[in-house]
């Protein structure tokens, strides 16, 4: 069993921001947040458990058991308290660890979370899983994505290059299968409410109006203490869409007392 995959960026010291990326994805889905972050940000991207770097990490399959193995991850590299954004089913994710560890967390940004409703397009995710090659990648993508927003080819080569890894596509399938604890059917898991209304720290969301994976919910959807910000007409890739937008919430959210 290897260790979690976490890439460090910015200085050694100040609290750090921990960034965790959606379903079948990486820690690469923030390049382009990180790049427009100030150079005085301390970053941790974390690959999940059962996803690029942590494609035989401790914890994989649902939602609850990366969060325990990421807060150990974590601890393990001597990181105690931590900003935390995660997107889809890395905000899921986020939740989770927050609901389990608030002490540890100085604020928390949801982007286009998972879990906040039964509501998913599990047959896209279901395509998205299986898909190896580039054209499948890409019209997954472009499905996922905002009209007019194309990935790059060299996003689109990394990720046929990762699903070729040995046991990626089984890694999947099990991630996939724990979404849905009633079957696929029966729409995806769902985070406890109270515990997360009960969230003491700053919590912000962020949610595109034409997300087709896990749609944009009406206000009274979410604790009426949460920060949510509607972005129009965007789609469910916003940390690749829209990252001067997810920038903006980050940098307010870093900017919450100590």
């Amino acid at each position: 069993m290897t260790g979690l995959h976490m890439e460090f960026s910015g200085p050694e010291v100040g609290t750090p921001l921990v960034l965790l990326h959606g379903f079948g994805g990486d820690h690469s889905a923030w390049d382009a947040v990180k790049a427009l972050m100030p150079e005085t940000t301390r970053i941790i991207a974390v690959d999940l458990p059962g996803h690029g770097g942590s494609l035989d990490a401790e914890g994989r399959g649902g939602a609850g058991r990366m969060a325990k193995a990421i807060l150990a991850g974590l601890d393990a590299a001597g990181v105690g308290r931590f900003h935390l954004a995660g997107h889809s089913m890395g905000g899921a994710v986020s939740a989770l660890m927050a609901m389990r560890a608030p002490d540890r967390v100085a604020s928390l940004t949801l982007v286009a979370p998972g879990g906040i409703a039964r509501e998913i397009n599990a047959g896209l995710l279901a395509r998205y899983a299986k898909a190896t090659s580039e054209a499948e990648i890409r019209a997954c993508l472009k499905e996922m994505s905002a009209p007019g927003f194309v990935a790059t080819d060299a996003v689109v080569e990394h990720f046929v290059a990762a699903r070729s890894k040995p046991g990626q596509l089984e890694a999947l399938n099990e991630t996939y299968l724990a979404m849905f604890p009633d079957g696929p059917g029966k729409g995806q898991g769902v985070l406890p409410g109270e515990a997360l209304a009960a969230l003491g720290m700053p919590v912000a969301v962020i949610w595109g109006t034409g997300d087709t994976v896990l749609p944009c919910p009406k206000p009274p959807a979410l604790p009426a203490n949460f920060a949510y910000s509607v972005l129009p007409g965007l789609g469910h890739m916003l940390p690749e869409e829209a990252p001067d937008a997810i920038v903006r919430v980050l940098e307010q959210a870093l900017a919450t007392p100590d």
